[in-house]
């Protein structure tokens, strides 16, 4: 059989070994040469291919529930499930998804794009299953990284306080998050992969106890469960502690042990963890010597796994700008530190790690103790950074209210990644974080036009005391604007800046939508229109001392925002509007109520409505002169 023909995941049943392990080298090639063709990530998947092929050997896919826990090391199970001849579309617009996505597939049981949800959804499945009376298995996957997530050890505590509930959770041990694991679970999980099995010395101690003059039943099986204790190891002993029958490590490339551990999981009555140790990048030795580095990549050239090189040099990323001005901040300042929630490199944090490792901490998958953790150092008079990727951040929205805002803490966020950031699609978009962090007393909001402006405005986060403080930046490159070396000062808090003078309309933008806005006033200068352009810089407190007056004059105003519209910066200028008693036309542009697939950040936009020509169009039909455009919403 090809893997070109597997349309049901049944059909891998009663392959030999052999030819299973015909498929996995089939899966990872397709794998290989997707995404070195139109980026994604690519070690998770690649670690995973024998552990998909041999549990799902042991499941009737047409009954039986799998959860994966964060969908970039689903890639196989996308691949066996009717999605090879649509695989090079991965990630691309109208394609597959890079996440798993209900809607894409009834095998997708679960979506997600956030890590340590998959044994609470999968507990879930499995307790509807036992009220309807229903009879099938349920199984969750998560990481080892995303293990230190506290939502997932929130489940492990509930699954095992069901002793009648049947689930089986895969703990695919890696070694690996997206940076090296940290924290004391995946140093117990490492003396764990360094333990050899020893299961096999207990299976038969209950029965052989028996025969044992003197000894009844009751006394062999806790003589066999005190013998366990001596030779499970220490991990595994923790885990049955907890309510859950515990296998492993198993090797998660062997499919024939893989295979008879998963079928002796399914027999037991009750929540079972099968711990499977991998290899992240398996059968690819760049990915497997570079497992930080390849977990996700660009288009890259397969035989030399070197990324394609650009058609010509880009600017610095909002990242590593982000990550090279805190570094040199934070070596003339003790008191700083920064925090990243398993996202060092992603944040342009691993910059800071290198030259001032004392001042970074890692806490691994675990938002909400990254805010606490930061309200607390900020209790002790340190100044901390708490550097999140927007969409992770609203995993912590509670505590960002109690434990920072309401006790008024000099927590500094700092959210990579906001507004469009593209391929990965609906959970990854940062479209919230103006409206979550907005509403919330005492909270400063700021975002920056360029990257020299996103130096000063770390300056300001890092020297504002008063109280917590947001800043939020785009993903990508910015402008090739020149960077301050020295001298750099802070803003004044709520104070924006007139970029452009005219008469007919008023641009107010926020963030990344600056520069457009200043591009949209151009064409529109073209088309006999004379716009007047506000850069923001702050949606909370909002420079009404400088828009207000504008607006009155003007009597038309747009604002400009790459977050949603509902709650958002639009909004914003809206009531500070209303408030004052000034009436106004008001265009509010920027991304309506719906969820913004994958694609490219331009091709998204595009969709939207918001590149400088379409919003030129649309501000024109707003003002009565052209022609109207179509936008979703």
């Amino acid at each position: 059989m090809h893997l070109s023909d597997i349309t049901h995941p049944n059909q891998l049943h009663g392959l030999s070994i052999p030819e299973l392990e015909a498929i996995a080298r089939q899966i990872r090639e397709k794998h290989l040469q997707t995404v070195a063709a139109t980026g994604g990530h690519l070690g998770p998947g690649l670690g995973v291919v024998e552990l998909t092929l041999g549990l799902y050997q042991t499941l009737d896919l047409d009954r039986d529930k799998v959860v994966w826990d964060v969908g970039h090391q689903a890639y196989p199970h996308k691949i066996i499930t009717g999605r090879y001849h649509q695989f090079h579309t991965l990630r691309q617009k109208n394609g597959i998804a890079g996440y798993l996505k209900r809607s894409e597939s009834r095998f997708d049981h679960f979506g997600a794009g956030h890590a340590s949800t998959s044994i609470s959804a999968a507990l879930g499945m499995a307790i509807a299953r036992d009220m309807r009376g229903e009879d099938f298995k349920v199984v969750a996957i998560i990481g080892d990284g995303a293990l230190t997530g506290g939502m997932a050890l929130e489940a492990i505590n509930h699954a095992g306080h069901l002793p009648k509930t049947r689930l089986v959770v895969v703990l695919n041990d890696n070694e690996m998050s997206i940076s090296p694991n940290v924290g004391a679970i995946p140093r117990y999980l490492n003396k764990l992969r360094l333990s050899p099995p020893m299961q096999f010395l207990t299976e038969n101690l209950e029965e052989q106890f028996k025969h044992l003059p003197f000894v009844d039943e009751a006394l062999a099986h806790n003589m066999k469960e005190g013998m366990k204790r001596l030779t499970v190891p220490k991990v595994g002993a923790v885990f049955e502690e907890l309510g859950f029958t515990y296998f492993g490590p198993v090797d998660g490339h062997n499919i024939a042990e893989l295979i008879d551990t998963f079928q002796r999981a399914h027999q037991i009555c009750g929540p079972v963890l099968v711990h499977v140790a991998t290899t992240k990048g398996k059968g690819y030795e760049v990915a497997e010597q570079d497992q930080v580095g390849y977990h996700a990549q660009n288009a890259f050239d397969l035989a030399t796994g070197k990324p394609k090189p650009a058609s010509k040099p880009k600017p610095p990323s909002y990242s590593k700008v982000f990550g090279q001005t805190l570094t040199r901040l934070a070596q003339d300042n003790p008191k700083i530190v920064a925090i990243t929630a398993a996202m060092g490199t992603g944040t342009g944090l691993d910059i800071l790690q290198k030259h001032c490792p004392n001042q970074y901490i890692d806490v691994g998958i675990a938002e909400q103790h990254a805010v606490t953790l930061a309200a607390g150092l900020a209790c002790e008079g340190m100044r901390p950074v708490a550097a999140i990727y927007s969409t992770f951040l609203q995993r912590a929205f509670d505590q960002i209210v109690h434990d920072v805002c309401i006790q008024k803490l000099p927590v500094f966020f700092c959210m990579d990644r906001a507004g469009i950031v593209g391929a990965d699609g609906p959970t990854h978009q940062g479209m919230y974080d103006i409206a979550y962090l907005r509403c919330l007393p005492h909270m400063v909001l700021m975002a920056p036009k360029d990257e020299a402006e996103l130096q000063r405005m770390i300056v300001t986060g890092i020297q504002y005391t008063a109280g917590p403080i947001a800043l939020r930046y785009p993903r990508g490159n910015g402008y090739g604007v020149p960077l301050m070396e020295e001298g750099w000062e802070p803003l004044p808090i709520g104070k924006g800046e007139l970029l452009r003078h005219g008469r007919d309309v008023l641009l107010v933008a926020y963030g990344s939508m600056v520069i457009p806005a200043l591009q949209t006033a151009e064409i529109l200068k073209e088309h006999g229109v004379d716009a007047t352009v506000i850069n923001a810089r702050f949606a909370k407190p909002l420079d009404t001392e400088l828009i207000l007056p504008w607006a009155r004059e003007i009597g038309r105003v747009v604002t400009l925002e790459e977050g949603c519209l509902p709650g958002g910066f639009g909004s914003a200028v809206a009531e500070a509007l209303l408030d004052a008693g000034v009436t106004v036309s008001l265009l509010r542009l920027g991304v309506p109520d719906i969820l913004v697939e994958h694609a490219k950040p331009e091709e998204s936009k595009a969709d939207l409505g918001l590149t400088p020509p379409q919003m030129s169009e649309r501000i024109q039909e707003f003002l009565g002169l052209g022609l109207a455009v179509n936008v979703p919403g």
